[in-house]
């Protein structure tokens, strides 16, 4: 079993990734490690986002103020930030109704590139995830009911297959529809983006 069949296997098991669960135990995690309750952490960074201190830079702090590494760090300041604006869910807004069937591909995709390393940081908007390492490597769009974007920035690469040109925050862009589309070549595609980054 190659590993792209590993992951499809392991999401189907676990009866789709539960993104929300999946956060929820990286908090707990932290929590255990540090030894510090999420309510405190919550409070330190809001006295330092008074201070005027933006998401990327509240992250740096916790790194070079309290040791944590890049993943742990930008999952508190989003947790900090969920609780500040009534824990909206900008995820389940865009994978529901009619795009509802689309939210196992996005934890999938989600599963496999966060699978590349611990400093990949998943910031939703409004209408898209994107993806970001020192910066944005990715952004993942439900583009129709049927349908997930997968914007790349790849620099000058040469489109072709999967890989078309694209305008805008991304360089290029992949359309995947189904599991089956996440394959080796896509895979692929999303690491040399996050190897760039």
């Amino acid at each position: 079993m190659n590993s792209v069949q590993s992951l499809r296997a392991a999401v189907r098991h676990a009866g789709g990734m539960d993104v929300d669960r999946a956060r929820a135990t990286q908090l707990a995690n932290i929590e255990q490690a540090t030894g510090t309750p999420l309510a405190v952490w919550t409070e330190r960074i809001e006295a330092e986002r008074a201070r005027g201190l933006s998401h990327a830079k509240l992250v740096a702090w916790l790194k070079n103020a309290h040791g944590l590494t890049h993943g742990n760090a930008n999952a508190l300041v989003h947790a900090a930030a969920a609780r500040d604006a009534g824990e909206v869910d900008l995820v389940a807004a865009q994978y529901a109704g009619a795009k509802a069937d689309l939210r196992p591909l996005y934890d999938l995709l989600v599963t496999t590139v966060t699978g590349f390393g611990d400093d990949v940081e998943i910031a939703p908007k409004k209408t898209s995830v994107s993806l970001r390492r020192s910066k944005q490597f990715a952004v993942l769009t439900a583009a129709s009911r049927t349908r997930i974007d997968i914007g790349l920035n790849l620099g000058d690469q040469e489109p072709g297959g999967v890989l078309e040109a694209a305008s805008g925050m991304c360089t290029h862009r992949i359309r995947v529809s189904t599991a089956g589309d996440v394959d080796e070549t896509v895979i692929r595609w999303l690491r040399s983006a996050y190897d760039r980054a």
